[in-house]
């Protein structure tokens, strides 16, 4: 049996712009991928926690040590510069490797969205 369980997670990053004129997708500084084990492609949820929204997109590499953070396309509607946001990947596993996986957790720096 498959279970679905957290794989990475990026904790408190904000949100440095919002393109609606982009074709889709979330933004994410390529060192922050890196340190989540997101790969470019991956679906994203992405939490916002200013207005509760939540919603699922794929992540593309931002600029490296440039904290960016960028909503493209109509997903750039439910956020605004600023808005703190969780970024969570999901993966399917077998129930007896889920039970001792380890999730990548980030905790960036919450002023750049920067590793520390």
């Amino acid at each position: 049996m498959l279970v679905q369980v957290v794989k990475s997670k990026i904790h408190r990053v904000k949100v440095t712009g919002a393109d609606l004129n982009y074709i889709g997708s979330i933004t994410i500084d390529e060192d922050l991928m890196d340190a989540a084990n997101i790969i470019e492609g991956e679906r994203v949820q992405i939490v916002n926690n200013n207005n509760g929204e939540r919603l699922e997109t794929y992540a593309i590499p931002g600029p490296r040590k440039s904290g960016e953070i960028t909503l493209n396309g109509a997903a750039a509607r439910r956020v605004a510069v600023n808005d703190v946001l969780i970024l969570i990947v999901y993966a399917f596993m077998e129930l007896e490797e889920a039970k001792v996986f380890k999730p990548a957790l980030v905790f960036p720096n919450e002023k750049d969205n920067t590793l520390t």
